[in-house]
């Protein structure tokens, strides 16, 4: 992808005018699919390094607070200029930064250095960090065909859904809503009581339903928030486990059929959508009724797109029946856990399918990829993280390896 400005303005084209690069857009580019996120830095993992990564963002221009809070989150404005700063500094310690290279394959020399081929020419190197984001499927593609070893693992899908910030608000603090201490309200929602675990993922505290398709013909949501967290509407994904043993293999391979399965809830969301990239919606009061996409949202208001990008159309149309019965399940329950939660005018956004990487490239103790020595797969893509700051304590781990 693009360096942080020029993907900023390529986003924003594909917002508002939908055409997609699919090189440059909320998954591909500059700091990755975190960057356009609410830069979140909560991590259930526990490990020391997640100290250096917090006071290492500190430093590149994070706020202060994210070394003291509890739930650190950036927001994707400031995590913009953080990323950029990153980089910065990376060239003036003598690294330097290739926009627009996509990586083709690669070749291991007699000497154990490699070869790497790009659309931008060869690129010798010693050791090659596979750092990938979790869309990436022409490098697991090429890997796939170069015989390493992947395998799928779980992910989850589902859809987002959107309430007023001051409702959420509302149903979480009481009588202490708009207290300017607080903040916007934030939740984290599961049920495992059901034949699927569901569960809320990537709150958006006063945030937005972004448009976060890499491939033609696709509609993918996805959610950011800014710093100040002050927009009329917060939102999160609520998602249904999926197993491997979900997936149809595709010639032979499990993995690409978990890729399969991901491409064609984002197809069947696209054309659902009307096929021009705007995302098919339902209320939540429609979908639980099971009676179609028949209310226009009108109190609560899709944000995707700017607001202007939707189209009624039922959720059972995107994603299979075993996800929308767990959708529904798992909305009656948080309704039960938060009251009004599970409201008739809250609105439905599909599809989610991006919450991780649908497959792991497999490494050994020495982090390198089994049979590959001098290769290390790295991060959320490599299946090997879940968000901003365990992707960034695993390319501690890689660079410690190394």
């Amino acid at each position: 992808g693009r360096d942080v400005d020029s993907r900023t303005r390529d986003v924003n084209t594909f917002f508002t005018q939908k055409i997609l690069d699919e090189t440059s857009n909320v998954q591909f580019g500059e700091g990755g699919a975190g960057t356009f996120s609410d830069g979140k830095l909560l991590t259930r993992i526990n490990d020391a390094r997640c100290s250096f990564v917090l006071e290492t963002l500190r430093d590149m221009g994070a706020p202060e607070d994210i070394t003291l809070q509890a739930k650190p989150h950036v927001g994707t404005d400031v995590l913009r200029t953080v990323v950029r700063r990153m980089l910065e500094e990376i060239e003036r310690l003598g690294g330097e930064v290739i926009y627009r290279c996509r990586l083709d394959g690669y070749e291991q020399l007699p000497d154990g250095s490699f070869d790497v081929k790009t659309n931008r020419g060869s690129i010798p190197c010693g050791v090659l960090v596979l750092a990938v984001g979790h869309s990436a499927r022409d490098t697991y593609e090429m890997l796939l065909e170069r015989g390493a070893l992947l395998v799928p693992k779980p992910i989850s899908v589902g859809v987002r859904i959107e309430h007023l910030r001051e409702d959420m608000d509302t149903m979480l603090y009481g009588r202490y809503a708009g207290h300017p201490d607080l903040g916007a309200a934030e939740y984290h929602l599961s049920d495992t009581k059901g034949e699927r675990g569901v569960y809320t993922f990537c709150m958006c505290p006063g945030g937005e339903v972004v448009a976060a398709a890499s491939e033609p013909e696709t509609v993918v949501v996805n959610g950011m928030s800014h710093r100040a967290r002050n927009g009329v509407t917060s939102n999160s994904a609520v998602a249904v486990s999926v197993q491997p043993s979900d997936f149809e293999p595709v010639n032979g391979s499990l993995v690409r059929g978990a890729i399969a399965f991901q491409r064609r809830i984002e197809r069947a969301a696209y054309l659902a959508g009307g096929s021009d990239y705007s995302v098919p919606v339902q209320t939540v009061g429609d979908f639980l009724e099971g009676n179609g996409a028949r209310t226009q949202p009108t109190r609560v208001r899709p944000t995707y797109g700017g607001g202007e990008k939707f189209r009624l159309a039922p959720v059972d149309d995107v994603l299979p029946p075993f996800v929308c019965a767990s959708l529904r399940y798992g909305l009656t329950s948080f309704d039960r856990k938060v009251k009004g939660f599970a409201m008739a005018e809250a609105v439905l956004s599909a599809a989610e399918t991006r919450t991780s990487a649908p497959v792991r490239i497999s490494r050994g103790e020495d982090l390198c990829a089994i049979g590959q020595p001098g290769v290390y797969p790295c991060g959320e893509g490599a299946g090997y993280a879940g968000g901003i700051t365990s992707a960034a304590v695993d390319g501690l781990k890689v660079a410690e390896a190394i």
